[in-house]
């Protein structure tokens, strides 16, 4: 009887240990997505396992290009996946199937040939600037994407992360690399 306490006892111990330290990890370090829909194509696929890093936007201000996961403005109980185009303070055009980019470094076309083939133009016509704590952000999929373009700016507060790597399926498995520009931007 003694021994049959013992080994229930031990499993308990097992479970309470890893449960304090997964649950934590889980809950405000990392978090699982499932990329649902076409709005990101060719670069994430409806299905792919996403990897959320929660911690980084804790410590710095998200940066342009990167891909974040947040929660839609319209329906906070939806989560978009979306790639960061516009910064605090900025103002976005666009015009002619073009992305400008108007900040106190001037104006710039953005080049978004490292993620986007030369085929793929931003369909609509619209300026907005940004306040403090605003983004403006875009699927890589332009043609269909819910995305700023039809929603406005995307606040601060409502983003959970960025993806930090693509963990299905596993012919894609890599950690998700933010785009270089020229520093003028």
């Amino acid at each position: 009887m003694r021994n049959i306490f013992f080994f229930f006892w031990e499993i308990t111990k097992i479970v309470i240990i890893a449960l304090v330290i997964v649950v934590p990890i889980r809950y405000f370090i990392f978090q699982p997505f499932f990329v649902r829909g076409q709005s990101m194509e060719p670069n994430f696929e409806n299905g792919d396992y996403l990897i959320i890093d929660e911690i980084s936007y804790r410590l710095r201000n998200p940066q342009r290009g990167e891909v974040i996961v947040f929660k839609y403005p319209g329906n906070p109980s939806y989560r978009y996946i979306k790639r960061i185009v516009g910064l605090p303070g900025e103002k976005i055009e666009i015009k002619d199937g073009k992305v400008i980019i108007f900040n106190q470094k001037g104006s710039q076309v953005l080049d978004e040939s490292e993620y986007l083939s030369s085929n793929i133009f931003t369909p609509g016509k619209i300026e907005m600037s940004l306040a403090e704590n605003e983004y403006f952000v875009l699927g890589d999929n332009r043609y269909a994407s819910a995305d700023s373009r039809r929603w406005g700016a995307l606040p601060r507060d409502n983003i959970i992360g960025r993806v930090f790597f693509r963990a299905w399926p596993l012919t894609t498995f890599a950690k998700i690399e933010v785009p270089e520009y020229p520093r003028n931007y």
